[in-house]
């Protein structure tokens, strides 16, 4: 079993523990009303990582550590500004297979050994309000680190650690920085102790992110990289959060890899679709196997939105009992669908081969064009395929309404995300003109994907029906449910031409070209 904990702290150097002379000024902070002194402790760690160092390139610490009042497996995921995520896990001989599944993403399943082992010799300080509430903890370490390679360099160093206590204010942690920057204490150039004992210890940092040097910032291939770089980064983030079932986590996951699979599709006149036409193919067979998931999810959260709004006297039969009922299977079910996928090793050469598309960019020779003419590349890839969108929607238009309509509307839903993933990646390049075509192709998507969702409830609200009938109960409910989207979808296809109109507007399109 694990825990997890936000973890916010911000490190700083100090050139000696026994220099205590800084420690008064922290008592004028606003809100703390003293420093107590807290018993000492010796802390001995030992950091996994595999062969080529992918976990600390991802900024993720694995440790197993003895001494002091967490001793554990502590895994560290790095979240926004100078928070981690911390899952604890029990002290054990090896790594718990809970851990080793939350870090696949980063080693892509590569051996986790020891690499580097740090002892710590720590003075525990509290900062306290005036109720005695402890609001931030400060720990003065001599750390001793050596590597656990061939070579077992060592390194010593002397630091301090501000960790802001649960629920405190994060305004403490600028308020102390203030008063230590008074007193000559800056900020630890590394974000961890195993980031530095790296550093000081290991002759090569191999497996750091980032690859070969690339194409010029201001060139294409170096956009197209930047968003691939930034949607890898982001579905191998969201994997720890989808295999614990995190909220919204399959969602965010999913959306990465229909952008990234967007943008190798929309710019393949800059990455070579030899290679990447096969990474497409894989991120849609995950992105398909976790859209069962998120799809039972926005049905779910639709329908028990709709049954709540209606008044008591119109809820007939246990409603809410078969819906729960129903979720529970289907989530249930759709949830290992996404974790089978994840465990296999079908997902595992995906992220390998996602790896080396960023090691080994197959850039074309458009790639490497000078800014004037990244933005000619840029532009036409999003014309391209705003003229699929443009296409799709004239002839969903025509249809009368009914099932071959919808259809068309959905693949219609489709290319509008495609044109938006592909001003996203142009934003660089072509600015406004970019953000205002995918701002005004996102309010047509909006609609479309109302108009698609109701299309999935009225299929499902059909079988609740018939199960409901099977089991004698009335079907009274669920017959008024399935009106109101037929009629919701009705509107959203009324409202269509007029949302449409501003995006069809061939004034944004043309400033697209410059």
């Amino acid at each position: 079993m694990v825990q997890s904990m936000r973890e916010t702290e911000r490190k700083y150097e100090v050139p000696s523990p026994a220099d205590t002379s800084w420690l008064p000024e922290l008592e004028r902070v606003d809100g703390v009303a003293a420093v107590v002194d807290r018993s000492p402790e010796e802390l001995d760690a030992v950091y996994y990582d595999t062969d080529d160092l992918r976990l600390s390139g991802s900024s993720a610490v694995l440790r197993r550590r003895t001494g002091g009042t967490d001793a554990g497996w502590h895994l560290k995921l790095p979240l926004s500004g100078d928070s981690r995520e911390e899952i604890r896990s029990a002290l054990t001989d090896t790594v718990p297979d809970a851990l080793l599944d939350l870090t696949r993403s980063r080693t892509r399943g590569a051996e986790l050994t020891p690499v580097v082992r740090i002892r710590s010799t720590r003075e525990v300080r509290h900062l306290v309000d005036a109720d005695g509430t402890t609001r931030a903890e400060l720990c003065v370490d001599s750390v001793r680190a050596q590597s656990l390679r061939a070579d077992g360099r060592h390194a010593a160093w002397n630091e301090l650690e501000v960790e802001l206590a649960e629920d405190a204010d994060p305004a403490l942690l600028d308020a102390v920085e203030k008063k230590l920057r008074k007193k000559g204490i800056a900020r630890a150039h590394s974000p961890s102790k195993l980031v530095r004992a790296l550093d000081e210890t290991v002759t090569t940092r191999a497996g750091a992110p980032g690859g070969s040097a690339g194409p010029d910032p201001g060139q294409a291939g170096a956009q197209v990289l930047a968003y691939v770089r930034k949607q890898i980064r982001a579905l191998t983030e969201l994997d720890p959060a989808v295999r614990r079932d995190r909220p919204d986590s399959v969602h965010r996951m999913r959306v990465a890899c229909r952008r990234l699979r967007s943008c190798l599709r929309s710019y393949r006149s800059v990455l070579d679709r030899e290679v990447t036409d096969s990474v497409r193919g894989e991120l849609k067979w995950l992105a398909g196997e976790l859209g069962a998931e998120r799809d039972q999810e926005v049905l779910m959260e639709r329908l028990s939105g709709e049954i709540a709004a209606l008044p008591e006297e119109l809820v007939l039969g246990p409603v809410d009992a078969r819906l729960r009922v129903w979720n529970v299977v289907d989530s249930t079910e759709s949830h290992l669908r996404s974790l089978d996928a994840l465990g296999s090793r079908r997902y595992l050469d995906l992220l390998d081969s996602l790896a080396v598309l960023l090691e080994h960019p197959p850039l074309r020779a458009k790639a490497a064009r000078a800014a004037e003419d990244a933005e000619k590349v840029m532009a036409k890839a999003v014309l391209k395929e705003y003229g699929r969108l443009a296409t799709r929607m004239t002839d969903a238009l025509e249809l009368s309404p009914g099932p071959e309509r919808d259809v068309a509307l959905h693949e219609a839903r489709k290319a509008a995300k495609k044109v938006r993933y592909a001003t996203e990646v142009a934003r660089p390049a072509l600015g406004k003109p970019a953000r205002s075509l995918g701002k005004r192709v996102k309010a047509v998507q909006k609609v479309l994907g109302d108009h698609q969702d109701s299309v999935v409830a009225r299929g499902a609200l059909r079988d609740l029906a018939v199960a409901a009938q099977t089991a004698g109960e009335a079907g009274f409910t669920w017959g008024l449910l399935y009106g109101t989207e037929q009629a919701r979808a009705e509107n959203r296809e009324r409202e269509l031409p007029s949302v449409w109109e501003p995006a069809s507007d061939p004034v944004p399109r043309e400033k697209l070209r410059r």
